[in-house]
């Protein structure tokens, strides 16, 4: 049992991560276009160009997630989304109370330890880092050998 669990491991972070990318666009998207209802707490409505910390968090969502959910970049584009929902939860939420449960914060603190995985797993199956890396060395191999030329 697990060995065939350990084998189907890269299939199942690269879904992981598929849908954990998927979701931080989503929050992306609502916050900079009011799609899929909006920003939390603007009824619908978006969150303006430029303001600290919140514009530039959607952007990070979006991006990130979006990068993430493709597996493009996908260690790079995890640990700084997961440095943007800590920073999130320790400035936003931590102030509040304790316990995620009690500041609101368990999506922060969720998104942080899944992407801080992600950092250390890589993409899994179905990203594109994998298919890049795996062409890049295909054209090494096919590559022919440059020896020196003796005089």
């Amino acid at each position: 049992m697990t060995g065939r669990l350990n084998s189907a491991q890269p299939f199942a972070i690269g879904l992981f991560r598929i849908v954990v990318g998927l979701l931080f666009a989503c929050h992306g998207a609502a916050s900079l276009f009011g799609v899929l209802g909006g920003a939390m707490g603007s009824n619908g409505g978006t969150i303006p160009a430029g303001t600290w910390p919140g514009w530039y968090a959607a952007v990070i969502q979006l991006v990130g997630g979006s990068l993430v959910a493709l597996g493009l970049g996908t260690r790079a584009a995890a640990f700084i989304s997961s440095g943007s929902m800590a920073y999130a939860y320790f400035d936003v939420h931590q102030s509040a109370a304790l316990w995620p449960i009690q500041n609101g914060g368990e999506l922060s603190a969720l998104f942080s330890w899944s992407f801080l995985l992600l950092v250390f797993t890589g993409s899994g199956a179905f990203g594109l880092d994998r298919l890049l890396a795996g062409r890049s060395a295909a054209a090494e191999e096919s590559k022919p050998a440059s020896e020196p030329v003796a005089a």
